[in-house]
């Protein structure tokens, strides 16, 4: 007889977790012990839903390192007694969150499933419905007694997306994510339909690790016509600063004002750890196509590739935890640790 699937929902706060009370039309925290009173639908999966919730739920702007860890703190604790995991978070920060959770975790071989909605759970017109049941469907998904997912994933509006790959482009659709430079995991329509060629699968059963030590000196600089050598200066000489995402225009192009150049090349020299992304939706970096980013790759900036922002941010401070020499650093960076950026054959 086929084991039903168990599954752990993990509420940490945002809007899916809103119940409306219609008679004062205030919001108040839904009670995820009676989600199947208010969601009986949920009761047609084929898999058992416990929840836990944050002891103090949190909004989603206020998600920072600490709650990464305690989230992932909770899938440790848990990840022998279920087989599958659904994470309810508030969209603003949900690509940083959950790109995060996917560096701590390695040898992962069960699903993650990071998910929220625009709308309030008990709002007439919400997408927290369908996000949750296709979310709790996804988790519990299984071909042969093996998840289908073994990776940390995203699910927004009918798409299941690989959450490193993903950002957040609009505040009001409910089409709230994309992944610019990696097609969905899934899509579900008539028939969940999952892209089983490009879905992550362990090939060896190893023993979970969690790495927890994550090191958030790090900044975001993003370069602008006009950017002055007193912002980048100060910027850069920040007391134990480690790390820069440096934002770049096209394809990693920026000024090659000799004083902007001087200034990351005296960084770099002082050990910190500079990224080069592109500012631009999709597409990549590729420094030394154009003059423009020859001198970036001269002076050794660190090449992002295609990945977004908020999964370089997670990367670098999963990295700066891990205590690696200068001297790998740039080559470990540079390698796909966890599907977040593409191999460039």
């Amino acid at each position: 007889m086929t084991k039903i699937p168990q599954i752990l929902l993990i509420y940490t706060g945002g809007t899916i977790g809103m119940l409306k009370d219609y008679k004062t039309g205030a919001l108040k925290n839904f009670n995820f012990d009676k989600l199947l009173k208010h969601i009986p639908e949920i009761n047609q999966l084929n898999c058992k839903v416990r929840s836990i919730s944050f002891e103090n739920p949190i909004d989603s702007s206020n998600m920072n390192p600490k709650s990464w860890v305690l989230i992932a703190g909770i899938i440790e604790e848990n990840y022998e007694n279920y087989d599958g995991f659904v994470v309810l978070h508030g969209s603003d920060t949900m690509s940083y969150t959950s790109s995060a959770i996917s560096f701590m975790f390695e040898n992962l071989a069960k699903p993650v499933i990071f998910t929220g909605s625009q709308l309030p759970i008990g709002d007439l017109r919400t997408d927290a419905k369908e996000n949750l049941i296709t979310s709790i469907e996804i988790a519990s998904a299984q071909e042969n007694g093996l998840p289908i997912i073994s990776e940390v994933c995203l699910y927004f509006e009918y798409k299941l997306y690989r959450a490193n790959r993903t950002t957040k482009i609009n505040a009001e659709n409910f089409e709230a994510f994309t992944s610019p430079n990696f097609q969905p995991l899934a899509i579900s329509g008539v028939h969940l339909n999952f892209n089983k060629s490009i879905i992550y699968k362990p090939k060896l059963r190893k023993e979970l690790k969690v790495r927890k030590k994550l090191n958030n000196n790090i900044v975001i600089l993003k370069v602008f016509p006009g950017i002055n050598k007193k912002v980048v200066e100060s910027i850069l000489n920040i007391p134990d600063i480690e790390g820069v995402i440096l934002e770049t225009y096209g394809s990693g192009n920026a000024s090659t004002e000799s004083w902007f150049i001087n200034l990351l090349k005296k960084g770099i020299q002082k050990g910190i750890h500079i990224i080069n992304v592109t500012q631009c939706e999709s597409g990549n970096v590729i420094m030394g196509q154009y003059e423009t980013s020859i001198a970036l790759k001269e002076i050794g900036i660190i090449s992002g590739n295609d990945i977004t922002t908020e999964s370089a941010l997670a990367k670098l401070m999963y990295l700066l935890g891990e205590n690696i020499s200068k001297k790998e650093f740039k080559s470990v960076f540079e390698t796909s640790l966890r599907g977040e950026i593409s191999i460039i054959e």
